[in-house]
């Protein structure tokens, strides 16, 4: 089987719903670790967080709209982080909906100015490690995804 091949295939839990359980289980993974403190945000914040305690990261959101599709500065940011993350063993994804991620984070800080949702970054609230359903979900996705070369994939949030 040649790399031509294995691009035209689809995962092995294929289809919709898989994408769409996946993006379920990320806005509960989102909801949950804010809720715990386990939740960086920011894409310098969340830089120096992998600086000091990248084994403490348990897993990272990219996020992107179109218009910051442009942004090279952002971009480049953003490369840097997923090679990391690929260096370190840590799962990643793409979310192309800020909006909705903001929603699911409500509404960030009370100086009024918005939150850098750009980068998310999980972190383990303990040495125990924490042992969500939802994050052992999004690890089995980012696995699967990895299975038919899409390192970093992107997932949809619920409405």
């Amino acid at each position: 089987m040649t790399l031509e091949e294995t691009q035209g295939q689809e995962p092995v839990p294929a289809g919709k719903d898989w994408m769409q359980g996946a993006g379920k289980a990320l806005h509960e993974l989102l909801v949950s670790a804010q809720r715990r403190g386990c939740l960086t945000a920011g894409v310098y914040e969340s830089a120096k967080l992998m600086n000091v305690d990248p084994d403490n990261v348990a897993f990272c959101v990219l996020a992107a709209d179109e218009e910051d599709e442009g942004d090279i500065a952002l971009q480049i940011h953003f490369t840097l982080i997923q090679a990391f993350c690929c260096e370190n063993d840590i799962d990643i994804v793409r979310v192309s909906d800020l909006p909705k991620l903001a929603a699911a984070l409500g509404s960030g800080e009370e100086s009024g100015e918005p939150r850098d949702l750009h980068c998310i970054l999980i972190t383990n609230p303990n040495e125990d490690g924490w042992k969500d359903p939802s994050l052992e979900k999004l690890n089995c996705f980012c696995e699967e995804s990895r299975n038919i070369n899409e390192w970093v994939p992107t997932i949809a949030l619920p409405e």
